[in-house]
């Protein structure tokens, strides 16, 4: 339930807290201990961790953490608030770790970076923020922004970063006032906050495509353009710093070792005892090796002393008990004159005839072959050192955007590039660097999923914002202006989330003051306004139909949110919400979108019957809502509470986790608003949508029987299964039967799955037939369930013996 709600921290509650959701909450605030053991955990690890790099982030992390406690400690953090940090205004970035505590830091604040060093040189002025703002204010700063906004080669990567081109925006547009007042809003932070942006050698992608189809001439050096709507995983620039970044694996080094150095000494030594005893390596009692056998000896152990110094990754062939450590030991012993005794002859004979039984007698074909390909196997460059190779072809392309075509970026290596760097020629790039490359694939999000590119409906709504982000900017008639606002859309989208209670909400990035300074530009028609909804019902067709089964991230949703705000009618779209910090309540959102789930599916369905739902009741409970009655709110709390089975007021994290998947239920978790509101429908139907998420479901129950944790995918299992329910609900009858035909025959595949799933299918078959389940959620003597994922107590779904 909590996999994609936002990462919040267990909770301390007033011991005086309220039993009712109508009544007013009691204070709740995030628990110290929850900062103590983060930090306990990031100090253990800078202290004994083996990778520089991870001791290098631990320590950080153990600072922040530091930093969080000495300011909840002080007063100074207002953990669980819209504004976190007291000096801080809302629409500052806070530095956020995990769980949503902030730091106390601003994320555009921190030391000087090098292009605001190189931004203050040029301007003649002191390294410092509150110069660098004071110049870009004067003519000539404000000449340099304007040149940023027409060129396009910026980069915002904090919503901050956009506010000084605003301001000179402003200003060019004759808006003087909103420009003073949009600098007396910043003016109090601008020692300590960055508001400039990074420039960039290259302009945007889509700067470019536009600038030349306005000029007529060639957007970039030769580059095709990304088609519009085209997103991509990574920049070029994250990819080569990552390709860059890789470095010798030891255990890939350590076999091509073993490989060149080891399995040929080895092979050395076998064919020198085989000239003393032959292949049954048999030492007689009275057989006495020659001198120069016993010099050749010599000379081998000298040289095993040496490849020792300078070949130590592996070590295997150290071990005395090995068959190269026996004829290793065995031949010391005769080049210092001494007799073996019988067991060590008798080691010598196993030795010699394992290594012989294995791999035939040095120098056969069956030999030369296995170490020929070994050889070529470890001929082959190290695969970091193609990676560097590919990170330099990548070098010299802009690097802020994706590439349209990644083909010639993951050629083998040309011959130019082996007197270069020594790789040979014809060399294939592996398949670990290619899948880097591949992120940077600039393509519509739908290829994208249909490749592979993007996995899962978390990787999707990491691409989102690019989309909407454009979707967003489309609604202001300046070109230079719909640039930024993008650009600033997409950097507020890299904010993390704060730790918030008592219902309060996330900023948005209306209220950041630079967008606020513009909004009187936007004009937004029905035109943007049709094209929003049309992206949100495309991006929710995609998730739902590439990713069946699977509950729509918090991300995702939040962007299809942004996308539908102007729509009309409304269409209400709920988180998930985290079961560690639930205080009983739902916001207006949820009975409303439980409203049109009634509309979608009341009249008897067969969603309905399965969970027992009364969607007329509900209809007229989301309808008073709407009309105003604020009681109709708190009786949608106690509606879940109680099909729950929790009394309301403040529960374990598992009665609370009862209770949201109880919302969950009533509203289809927004399924019925983006079939009922935003007309989202599968190109492949219902029936067959239906039958991608019962092989979700299998998935699942499988995992939960095999795997270490199961409670997670047993809570997952019952998404998937309710969602495969909403499906069916839309089915037309014939093809509803057809499908609840097919669910045993498929499960029948997988005995585990058929074993554990029966009395969920039972129950399913047991309702599709016009029955209903008991008030506890069992029909025909309990054979029959009902399958949700949360409880109390053991699930009936649960691996047994419970792990």
């Amino acid at each position: 339930m909590n996999t994609h709600a936002d990462q919040q921290p267990p909770t301390s509650v007033s011991p005086t807290a309220p039993a009712s959701p109508t009544e007013p909450a009691a204070p709740l605030a995030a628990s110290p201990g929850y900062a103590r053991t983060q930090w306990a955990r990031a100090f253990t690890t800078a202290l004994g961790h083996t990778d520089p790099a991870t001791r290098r982030r631990a320590e950080e992390r153990a600072r922040g953490w530091r930093d969080v406690m000495a300011g909840m400690a002080s007063g100074r953090l207002r953990v669980g608030s819209r504004t976190p940090v007291a000096e801080l205004p809302a629409w500052v970035t806070p530095d956020v770790l995990h769980g949503g505590f902030a730091t106390g830091s601003a994320r555009a604040g921190g030391p000087l970076r090098e292009f605001e060093r190189e931004a203050a040189h040029h301007a003649g002025v002191p390294a410092e923020r509150a110069a660098i703002f004071a110049y870009h204010l004067t003519e000539p700063g404000l000449a340099d922004l304007w040149e940023l906004l027409d060129s396009g080669r910026y980069e915002v990567g904090l919503p901050e970063e956009a506010a000084l081109l605003t301001v000179a925006w402003l200003v060019r547009a004759g808006e003087t006032d909103a420009a003073v007042e949009l600098v007396e809003t910043l003016r109090p932070f601008a020692d300590r906050l960055r508001f400039l942006p990074r420039p960039t050698e290259h302009r945007s992608a889509r700067r470019a495509a536009r600038r030349g189809a306005e000029g007529g001439g060639e957007p970039s050096a030769g580059l095709p353009v990304p088609e519009a709507g085209a997103v991509h995983r990574s920049t070029v620039e994250q990819a080569r710093d990552a390709l860059a970044a890789r470095a010798p694996k030891r255990a890939v080094e350590a076999q091509r070792e073993a490989l060149s150095v080891w399995r040929p000494f080895a092979d050395e030594l076998l064919a020198h005892w085989l000239e003393f005893t032959g292949p049954e390596g048999v030492v007689r009692p009275d057989a006495v090796p020659e001198e120069a056998w016993r010099a050749r000896g010599r000379a081998l152990l000298d040289r095993y002393e040496r490849l020792l110094a300078a070949h130590p990754l592996t070590g295997r062939h150290r071990k005395p008990g090995s068959n190269e450590g026996i004829l290793r030991g065995a031949l010391a012993e005769l080049v210092s004159g001494r007799e073996l005794d019988a067991r060590r002859a008798g080691l010598v004979r196993v030795a010699v005839t394992g290594m012989v039984r294995k791999r035939g007698l040095p120098g056969s074909e069956r030999h030369t072959a296995l170490r020929d390909g070994q050889s070529a196997q470890a001929a082959l460059p190290p695969h970091h050192a193609v990676a560097h190779l590919v990170a330099e072809r990548l070098a010299r392309l802009p690097q802020e955007s994706g590439l349209v075509d990644v083909a010639p970026f993951v050629v083998p290596v040309t011959a130019a590039e082996e007197g270069r760097t020594g790789l040979p020629e014809g060399v294939d790039v592996p398949a670990s660097v290619r899948r880097v490359v591949e992120g940077t694939l600039s393509a519509p999000l739908g290829t994208l999923v249909a490749s592979g590119i993007v996995p899962s409906a978390e990787a999707m709504a990491e691409l989102v914002p690019q989309l909407v982000a454009a979707e967003r900017a489309a609604v202001y008639r300046d070109p230079a202006l719909r640039v930024l606002m993008a650009a600033n859309y997409r950097a507020f989208r890299n904010r993390r989330s704060v730790l918030l209670l008592h219902l309060a909400r996330q900023v948005a990035p209306e209220e950041l003051p630079w967008v606020r300074a513009v909004r009187g530009h936007a004009d937004g028609d029905a035109t943007t306004r049709g094209s929003a909804v049309a992206a949100a019902r495309t991006l929710a067709e995609t998730a739902v139909e590439h990713f069946p089964g699977t509950l729509l991230p918090n991300p995702l949703v939040r962007e299809l949110g942004a996308l539908l705000v102007p729509s009309e009618p409304a269409a209400p779209l709920t988180e998930e919400l985290a079961a560690d910090i639930f205080m009983g309540r739902f916001s207006g959102k949820f009975l409303a979108s439980a409203g049109i789930a009634a509309e979608l599916l009341g009249g008897g369905s067969l969603y309905e019957r399965y969970y027992g739902i009364d969607y007329a009741e509900l209809g007229a409970l989301a309808a008073r809502a709407h009309g105003g009655d604020r009681e109709a709110l708190a009786e949608f709390a106690r509606l879940c509470h109680a099909r729950a089975g929790r009394t309301p007021g403040h529960d374990s994290v598992a009665g609370n986790g009862m209770v949201i998947e109880q919302a969950q239920i009533l509203t289809t978790h927004n399924l019925a608003t983006l079939v009922r509101r935003v007309g989202i429908a599968p190109e492949r139907g219902w029936a067959e949508a239906a039958r991608r998420c019962f092989g979700t479901v299998c998935r699942l129950t499988e995992r939960a029987q095999r795997g270490p944790y199961p409670l997670t995918a047993l809570k997952d299992a019952a998404y998937a299964w309710r969602q495969m329910l909403f499906h069916l609900s839309l089915c037309e009858e014939s093809e509803r039967a057809e499908v609840l035909a097919w669910l045993p025959a498929e499960a029948a595949r997988r005995p585990l799955v058929a074993s554990r799933l029966a009395p969920a299918l039972l129950g399913l078959r047991h309702v599709a037939e016009g029955g209903l389940f008991d008030a506890d959620g069992t029909a025909r003597s309990g054979r029959a369930r009902r399958l949700t994922g949360w409880s109390v107590a053991e699930h009936w779904l649960r691996p047994d013996p419970w792990k």
